[in-house]
């Protein structure tokens, strides 16, 4: 028997609940005792912890604690036209590449300050590929990724071995380094309908299932600070005909391809355009600082949070699209994902720890449905793939005196 829950009810409706709630699709919460669980334990560098829920369709809402003193933020994702979204919200892959360009970035300047360069302008050009191939139905669909192309363009006064080695020490200091360069095991619990499950392919934790936390969001709709523009639409998609509800299909062989363009405001705060290219959609504008531990203010979702967010928004919505590929009734679905990060210094590279995701099914469908489903979740997950998968970002430097 199903457990009666608010995301269950919600799941049912074509309501687009986003934009029905009133709230800003990105803000800050207050520090509330009955939200403690959202933050993770404190460790080795930046802990993250990402507390998520679907929501109508394609629709999802999180709450992201990190182990850096600072607020807990709401962020929100939703798909385009491509999976019948409200497109309402960035899509998932667009938290990856946003948080990937902001360490970047961020370790860029770190370099430089470290030398004592003045870096009069700096421009970041991040293109994130990402490939499915495979028969949903026949258990053979898989997500893949492909390197990481990252362009510089920098003015500053120095010669050219001096940038090309800021560069390569920037990109190896950034935690989006031991990201992608490290092979990562993702591990999980099961729990389908409030009753703990085994697993069939997935890793499993050693420990015990995380508490449900469907509970701490109706502590932060009352919590919401005021919309201060942490995102927002630049472009609306153009819907196509042939490409709606094309990622339902369930024999796929395509890639897919997000761009994200990265400027620094005198204040320090990070203005990223991100670009949805393959599958079309629509182009929105995030904003991006790091807290007061690591020289921001954190009047924005740092990098490390947008990073985690991605993985946790882009597994749920291959939960999501296998069941309604295979015809089974799934009609709400919540994680609590911890992942880490650390920048490097003196020397020594960024590291990024594994995923880890406690996985909460709401299914009359049975225990060999549940199990099944989150084994095509985390194979069929794009930025699951990114992190197992070895990769050597590709990098380009453009000298801005040279292009004038």
């Amino acid at each position: 028997m199903v457990t009666e829950r608010t995301t269950s009810s919600r799941q049912h409706t074509t309501e687009n609940l986003l934009n029905a709630g009133g709230l800003p699709i990105f803000f800050t919460i207050d520090h509330l005792d009955a939200l403690d669980p959202a933050r993770p334990n404190h460790g080795v560098g930046q802990q993250v912890r990402v507390c998520a829920r679907s929501l109508a369709g394609m629709q999802k809402e999180a709450i992201v604690g990190s182990s850096r003193p600072g607020c807990l933020w709401r962020l929100a994702s939703d798909e385009g036209p491509y999976l019948d979204g409200f497109d309402a919200a960035p899509c998932p892959l667009s938290f990856m590449t946003v948080g990937m360009v902001s360490s970047y970035m961020d370790a860029l300047r770190a370099a430089a300050r470290r030398r004592s360069l003045d870096i009069r302008d700096l421009t970041l050009t991040q293109d994130n590929r990402y490939t499915m191939d495979g028969s949903a139905l026949q258990g053979t669909m898989t997500g893949g990724a492909l390197p990481v192309a990252l362009g510089v363009r920098i003015d500053v006064d120095a010669d050219d071995g001096a940038v090309s080695d800021l560069v390569i020490e920037a990109v190896g200091a950034a935690p989006a380094n031991g990201l992608q360069r490290e092979r990562h095991t993702s591990r999980f619990t099961l729990t389908v309908n409030g009753e703990p499950l085994s697993l069939d392919r997935a890793t499993p934790l050693p420990d015990a299932a995380a508490p449900d936390p469907d509970r701490l969001f109706s502590c932060v709709e009352s919590a919401a600070g005021p919309d201060r523009g942490h995102v927002r639409r630049l472009e609306a998609v153009t819907p196509v005909a042939s490409g709606a509800g094309s990622s339902f299909r369930a024999e796929q062989r395509r890639e897919l391809h997000v761009r994200a363009i990265c400027r620094q405001r005198p204040d320090g705060v990070k203005e990223i355009e991100q670009q949805l290219h393959r599958p079309l959609g629509s182009t929105f504008q995030f904003l991006s600082d790091e807290g007061q531990a690591r020289g921001g203010s954190g009047t924005a979702p740092d990098a490390a949070s947008y990073m985690a967010a991605g993985v946790a928004f882009c597994f749920m919505t291959q939960l999501g699209r296998f069941a309604t590929i295979t015809k089974h009734n799934l009609p709400g679905y919540r994680v609590v994902q911890d992942t880490h990060f650390r920048p490097g210094e003196g020397g020594r590279a960024g590291t990024a720890g594994d995923v880890t995701t406690h996985v909460f099914l709401d299914t009359p469908d049975g225990a060999d449905f549940a199990r099944h489903c989150l084994d095509m979740g985390e194979q069929t997950c794009f930025l699951h793939a990114l992190y197992r998968t070895p990769l050597e970002p590709i990098v380009t430097i453009t000298r801005v005196c040279d292009a004038t």
